[in-house]
């Protein structure tokens, strides 16, 4: 029989589990990312993004920090937050499939969907991070 502090364990184990994994997904694509800078600012150059040389760099650096900070739980409001907030936006702004042409559709539709589920988790993330610190 478990008791419930034991199941209190295993859920603190599971969502830390869940943070480092979802952290460090997040700071070693950014760091990709910053290996081939130029293409991520042609990229958000052709999405239309405002001042791509210095909206790339800053949303992969985002990305970075954020993503690390989640992963040690490190000022975990501010870093889920700016977490859900790349997601928010990226995913909005680069992946929008039903705008894509017809050759990257299912590409942007499979980032779009990717972007989601780790937003998902990242608003779970984020209410912990403040159910904790209240």
């Amino acid at each position: 029989m478990v008791s419930d502090g034991d199941a209190g364990d295993g859920r603190r184990s599971l969502s830390r589990l869940g943070r480092v994994l979802l952290g460090l997904g997040l700071a070693l694509q950014a760091s990709e990312d910053f290996r081939d800078m130029e293409d991520n600012v042609e990229y958000a150059e052709s999405a239309g993004v405002p001042m791509p040389e210095l909206a790339a760099p800053f949303a992969s650096g985002m990305m970075l920090v954020s993503g690390v900070a989640l992963a040690l739980w490190r000022a975990p409001r501010v870093a889920t937050g700016a977490v859900v907030t790349f997601l928010t936006v990226v995913t909005l702004t680069m992946h929008d499939f039903w705008n894509a042409d017809e050759d990257s559709r299912d590409g942007e539709r499979l980032a779009f969907w990717g972007n989601l589920a780790m937003l998902g988790g990242a608003l779970v993330f984020l209410r912990e991070a403040f159910a904790r610190e209240e």
